[in-house]
């Protein structure tokens, strides 16, 4: 049927979000080079997307208890994996563009506006909701409840996509005016260090559209059955579980495996015995390539 199919899909979105964070949250408990600020947030990020996926794979909807457990623990970790990256957006602008060495200062600051943002909306999101018979647990069948859900996850997810894309335009041009005084000044410019630098920060521009990729089909699709409850659209729910599900994994790819992670790794690898190493594509060239977390 089709929710068979659409439980399939989910699962198996959310169990390559959940190999990918974990994979991150273990280079960080593994590796003590990673332990810097930037990449504590990166780890808090990955912990989320474990728990965000981790409960969205163990849903049981043919329990009440269980259903509503499920619902509220994807609900908060969710809402936290988005505002963790709200937090490294705000790192990146306080150390680029208003050039403070600061940020570390905020860490409980953070704590304190991830995990309490994530808890205020699960707690308001729990007051009008109310389940019924359905494959989904998210499947409300009043309208308070689906404007509950609107209000307490879609707000704060298109506010973090605001907030992000407005900081990473203000980033860029910062750097890219940093880079043509640094040309303009100097006769001969270290390009290899430009590239690499260039290369980092264009990366950071793809970090806002992970959240618009991951979240856009859920988006509609809630709207739409907020408008017309009685009329599903099978395509549509496909793509929204699909993709919302393998926001871990997008978020492990872009913020976790960077060059710092790369370079652990591969420390590591060379290590091992000559007949495992040989089956594995790693490069010695990763040694000498600049980290991207450098700059902050």
């Amino acid at each position: 049927s089709a929710d068979r199919v659409l439980t399939a899909v989910s699962v198996g979105a959310a169990a390559l979000s959940l190999a990918g964070s974990a994979f991150i949250v273990l280079c960080y408990l593994l590796f003590k080079e990673l332990h810097k600020f930037s990449f504590k947030l990166v780890f808090f990020l990955a912990l989320s997307d474990v728990f965000c996926s981790f409960f969205t794979i163990v849903g049981d909807p043919s329990n009440r208890f269980f259903c509503y457990a499920q619902d509220y623990s994807v609900h908060f970790f969710c809402v936290a994996s988005f505002l963790w990256t709200t937090t490294i957006a705000f790192t990146l602008h306080r150390t680029v563009v208003k050039h403070k060495t600061d940020v570390e200062d905020y860490g409980s600051v953070f704590h304190l506006y991830v995990w309490g943002t994530s808890l205020a909306t699960t707690v308001i999101r729990s007051i009008g909701s109310d389940y019924g018979p359905g494959a989904w647990c998210w499947t409300e069948p009043a309208r308070s409840g689906k404007a509950s859900h609107l209000i307490t996850f879609y707000v704060p997810l298109w506010s973090a996509i605001l907030y992000n894309g407005f900081t990473y335009f203000q980033v860029n041009r910062t750097l890219s005016n940093a880079t043509r005084m640094a040309v303009a000044l100097s006769e001969q410019p270290n390009q290899s260090d430009m590239r690499a630098e260039k290369k980092a920060f264009n990366r950071w521009g793809y970090y806002p559209l992970i959240l618009i990729g991951s979240w856009s089909f859920a988006t509609i699709n809630r709207l739409y059955d907020f408008i017309s409850p009685d009329h599903k659209i099978f395509w549509l729910s496909f793509l929204d579980v699909g993709f919302a599900g393998l926001m871990g994994l997008f978020n492990s790819i872009a913020y976790g495996l960077n060059s710092s992670v790369r370079r652990a790794v591969t420390e590591r690898i060379e290590l091992w015995p000559e007949k495992y190493r040989r089956w594995l594509p790693v490069s010695s060239k990763l040694r000498s390539q600049p980290s991207e977390l450098t700059s902050l």
